[in-house]
């Protein structure tokens, strides 16, 4: 079985900068929360997925690296440090303990599993306290992308439909778009990672269903796809440039950003806003498939 995206870590250098932008867009977000290794977050929970704005909050609470362990909060600071951007991809689960015992008997580089706990703000104004647990794999030849899997132990205090009502419709992630300067080279490793055969594409490859799917490009199919994102971006690294949404009526979305004045292009079933109005990475929004 394929592994579903649960939320995917995007990083801002202002979050509440990022907060305000992407509540113009027409996303409602969660108040801003503490973790206690040094990072903030705000959500735009979906329909059973989320994005997570990530932010550093305190350099001083980030740990110094520990042999065995994945250290979130540093990997985050050190990409802030490059740019603002999509960082992580993170996969759903029931038991991270097993993922990780999983990863490492596929061969993937895994990581002790981490868990924490933080206190959320619930929509009227009431604290409770959300607890999860991280499963992490890294692959050496994807130093700008890391993944893991992650449980969470009080679900009931963390999905609130309050927050997953969305002035532009959105209803959850369907698509990660990532590029390789060949995409072939990494096929496998995803493969492992997923739980799921790829299909071969002519410049790249994707893996999952239709619905939710990971699709990695090189840098020409990544041109031809999203214009707007720099040529520059697109190296030799593979990187996460691009997520797509899927929301109930396109044209409904289209006039919110239209009157908020916000920067798109429209294509065929799509708006693509650019990397430049969302801090580092492409956003496609699109009918249902």
């Amino acid at each position: 079985m394929t592994r579903k995206f649960d939320h995917l870590v995007l990083c801002v250098r202002d979050l509440e900068r990022a907060r305000q932008v992407y509540g113009a867009i027409g996303f409602t977000l969660t108040p801003r929360a503490l973790h206690p290794f040094g990072t903030c977050n705000s959500l735009v929970q979906l329909q059973g997925n989320f994005l997570e704005l990530l932010s550093i909050a305190d350099p001083g609470l980030i740990a110094k690296a520990a042999a065995g362990q994945f250290n979130f909060a540093a990997y985050n600071e050190a990409f802030l440090k490059k740019r603002e951007g999509f960082s992580m991809l993170v996969f759903a689960s029931s038991d991270a303990a097993a993922d990780a015992v999983e990863f490492k008997n596929s061969g993937l580089e895994a990581h002790e599993v981490f868990h924490f706990a933080r206190q959320a703000t619930l929509p009227d104004g009431s604290q409770a306290e959300v607890k999860f647990s991280l499963a992490f794999v890294t692959e050496p030849s994807m130093p700008e992308a890391a993944f893991f899997t992650c449980q969470q132990h009080a679900p009931q205090h963390f999905w609130r439909p309050e927050f997953q009502r969305h002035a532009n419709r959105a209803r959850r992630i369907t698509e990660v778009v990532m590029s390789a300067a060949r995409p072939g080279d990494h096929k496998d490793f995803f493969e492992r990672l997923m739980g799921a055969r790829a299909e071969s594409l002519p410049s790249g490859f994707r893996i999952g269903g239709e619905g939710e799917r990971l699709t990695m490009l090189d840098p020409a199919a990544l041109a031809a796809r999203f214009p707007e994102i720099p040529r520059g971006g697109a190296g030799d690294t593979p990187r996460f440039e691009a997520y797509a949404i899927e929301v109930a009526d396109l044209s409904a979305t289209r006039a919110l950003l239209e009157s908020r004045g916000i920067a798109f292009r429209a294509a065929a079933d799509t708006l693509v806003l650019p990397p430049t109005a969302a801090f580092g990475v492409a956003i496609e929004l699109r009918t249902p498939a």
